[in-house]
């Protein structure tokens, strides 16, 4: 690789986006420290529309596809993504590079300021709870039926200032645990929700680096960042998601975990659910295999993804695109 070189990394223009960014271009920086990694940022369709749940708009790659027309046309070398923005079919001549070491994926429940309510448990029934995700909103209606949810858009910042407008109608919202921890906001977490109540999204907590599949030259790069033990679980739940044809338009759940070793075998726990909107009906399977490379967590994922197929998760998804 020639040198001196300038890299151009692609993000969203969130306040969230560029945080995780810099992360990705400090850490590029210390590895490499003759060449120069500079960030350019963009609007994207997820952006741009904030009137409508995600789910009701339709479109694939809501958060991914501008970025992804600069990657084509080299405008930027390399995209930074929050991996659960990231479709699980990428477009023709797009790899992952490099998935980094995951934060917590776990969901977590921020209570208005000025409430004394510490869970969602002693919040009073008809409550209202904001999240924009039919993930959580199945899962919380099916264990909480007594409160109301409703969709609330906009970055994290507009979130916060809807749930602590003292005229406001939310009592809390749900945001991932990983995206308050990297702006510093772990004070207002009230609640982090166990899996017995809340699995999250496919690769959520993680961040993925995009690039062109023909840029050796960046793939190399990118390889002194990539965590094996977050790319094997995000790769079983990527697989599983893919097999069921969904999206973040579908509420389906993981969790993943490693276990405890089999005769010297790692074995990988995957968890699975998907449920109908209302909570009424929750679909569940479970397998914990040895995984050894990005072949066996892709039959993982398959796996979990065929028994709740044969338990009647197609059905529902179905129901959604309707």
């Amino acid at each position: 690789m020639s040198t001196p070189k300038t890299f151009t990394i692609g993000t969203r223009k969130s306040k969230l986006a560029l945080v995780q960014t810099n992360e990705v271009q400090k850490a590029l920086q210390r590895a490499y420290p003759d060449f120069e990694f500079q960030i350019l940022s963009m609007t994207t369709t997820g952006d741009q529309i904030l009137n409508k749940p995600l789910y009701q708009i339709g479109e694939k790659s809501l958060f991914t596809k501008e970025l992804e027309v600069a990657l084509e046309n080299k405008t930027v070398d390399l995209v930074v993504h929050s991996l659960k923005d990231l479709p699980t079919t990428l477009p023709k001549g797009m790899t992952i590079g490099a998935i980094l070491k995951r934060e917590d994926p776990n969901d977590a429940v921020i209570i208005k300021e000025g409430l004394t309510t510490k869970s969602l448990e002693e919040l009073p029934k008809g409550s209202i709870v904001g999240t924009s995700s039919v993930r959580r909103i199945s899962q919380l209606k099916n264990s909480f039926p007594d409160l109301i949810f409703q969709n609330i858009r906009g970055n994290l910042d507009t979130r916060l200032a809807k749930l602590d407008n003292p005229d406001g109608e939310y009592s809390a919202i749900i945001l991932a645990v990983a995206g308050l921890v990297r702006l510093g906001l772990n004070h207002r977490i009230s609640q982090i929700l166990p899996p017995t109540i809340m699995l999250y999204a496919v690769g959520q907590g993680a961040l993925a680096i995009e690039c062109r599949d023909d840029d050796k030259d960046i793939i190399e790069l990118l390889s002194v960042l990539e965590d094996a033990d977050t790319k094997l679980r995000c790769t079983a739940e990527r697989s599983l998601l893919r097999a069921l044809e969904g999206g973040c338009s579908v509420p389906i759940g993981v969790n993943t975990s490693f276990v405890e070793e089999k005769e010297g075998k790692r074995m990988l726990r995957l968890e699975s659910l998907v449920a109908q909107l209302d909570g009424s009906k929750i679909i569940r399977a479970e397998i914990t295999k040895y995984v050894d490379g990005i072949g066996t967590a892709n039959e993982l994922g398959k796996e979990v993804s065929k028994i709740l197929i044969e338990r009647g998760a197609r059905n529902i998804i179905e129901e959604l695109k309707h």
